[in-house]
């Protein structure tokens, strides 16, 4: 077997190493977490995120050992531009949630979906709220409580974007709610590091929640309960870097939709998805 060594290869559990994208900024952090799982003492693969269409990235991805199968968490591209390159590459089917993200055969991803690949398993677990097509990947072998592959939905660093209207919040809440059952499994995040025990990491998102909401309700009190999504973000995100501004808008977005009533409807002041 060729061990899974190279330069920036970093070990994050038992059963993974990450290769992080040269794609670093505001929205991605340190770059995209592109992740390789291996059951010790095989050469087969499976990829998770190859980022970017970076062809320098896919090449050190497709080098790590014989490819089985490739993985996305979600639909943006900081996670699927690479992925029909990565199958080119390497022959391997891609899978995701999404069918316009799936190459080479694969099948879409189907929430409780038990994958067996390259000596593991691997179960989805679906995760909207980031985004509709949001999916997790639980690996229960790996280590003593198991690990997570969580995309954007839970983040190494900062708190997730809702991508309102495709991604909402009541959505969000019933993920993590699902998440927390999974106690102290490792985080294996899309962006930023690996953290321990995802139900401690999880419960901390919820209660950032339950706070923007407060800070929310406290604003619609000052501003009238017809304020646009730009008025809000005034008042909630006061400050806030320009290159983060949108995100703070969609967030804005998002948490007005649950608050004023059925998520899905366009709602006052609601903004559109980024790409």
């Amino acid at each position: 077997m060729t061990p899974l060594t190279g330069p920036g290869l970093q070990r994050s559990s038992g059963l993974t190493q990450f290769l992080v994208a040269p794609n670093p900024g505001p929205m991605s952090l340190d770059g995209t977490n592109s992740y390789i799982l291996r059951v010790p003492g095989r050469s087969a693969v499976v990829v998770v995120d190859p980022g970017p269409n970076d062809e320098p990235h896919l090449e050190a991805l497709s080098g790590a050992g014989v490819v089985e199968l490739i993985l996305v968490t979600h639909r943006h591209a900081d996670h699927t531009a690479g992925s029909a390159r990565l199958h080119e590459l390497t022959g391997a089917p891609v899978r995701a949630a999404d069918p316009g993200h799936c190459h080479g055969g694969g099948a879409p991803l189907a929430g409780g979906e038990l994958i067996q690949a390259a000596g593991l398993d691997i179960t989805v677990l679906a995760a909207p709220g980031h985004t509709s097509d949001s999916v997790c990947f639980h690996l229960p072998a790996d280590g003593q409580h198991g690990s997570v592959l969580t995309g954007d939905t839970v983040l190494g660093r900062g708190t997730t974007v809702l991508d309102f209207p495709d991604g909402t919040l009541g959505d969000y809440l019933a993920t993590l709610d699902r998440l927390e059952a999974l106690g102290n499994a490792t985080v294996l995040p899309a962006h930023g590091p690996v953290l321990p025990s995802l139900g401690d990491i999880v419960r901390e998102y919820r209660r950032h929640r339950e706070e923007r909401l407060a800070q929310i309700r406290s604003a619609l009190r000052g501003l009238g309960g017809n304020a646009s999504v730009p008025e809000v973000a005034d008042a909630v995100y006061a400050g806030v870097d320009p290159s983060v501004r949108r995100a703070a808008e969609l967030s804005v977005a998002a948490q007005l939709s649950y608050l004023r009533g059925p998520e899905g409807g366009r709602q006052d002041g609601a903004v559109e998805t980024v790409g």
